[in-house]
């Protein structure tokens, strides 16, 4: 079974998150499918705090892929900050 869940890299009490579509027996940060996009809680600034391919989630969620709880959250959010952007680019014009 394949699943969407965060793979931790970045360094001690720093942490940077990839989210990923592997199976479901690899290890945490261990052999993936492929990456969909990253998460940096500790964002600060200008830094972009999440990123995500939806139209690839889309295809593996269509393909059977199941999500992690938090990765569930963080596509919602995405999905969401994806419908303010062309607002905010159409109310700029």
């Amino acid at each position: 079974m394949v699943t969407i869940r965060l793979a931790r890299h970045g360094s001690k009490k720093n942490p940077f998150y990839h989210i990923t579509v592997a199976d479901r027996a690899a290890k945490r940060d261990g052999r993936f499918v492929e990456r969909v996009g990253f998460y940096n809680p500790v964002a600060r600034g200008a830094e972009e705090e999440l990123r995500i391919d939806l139209e690839r989630v889309d295809h593996w969620l269509g393909v059977g892929a199941q999500p992690s709880e938090m990765v569930t959250k963080l596509i919602k959010r995405a999905r969401a900050n994806a419908d303010v952007q062309p607002a905010e680019a159409a109310a700029a014009e």
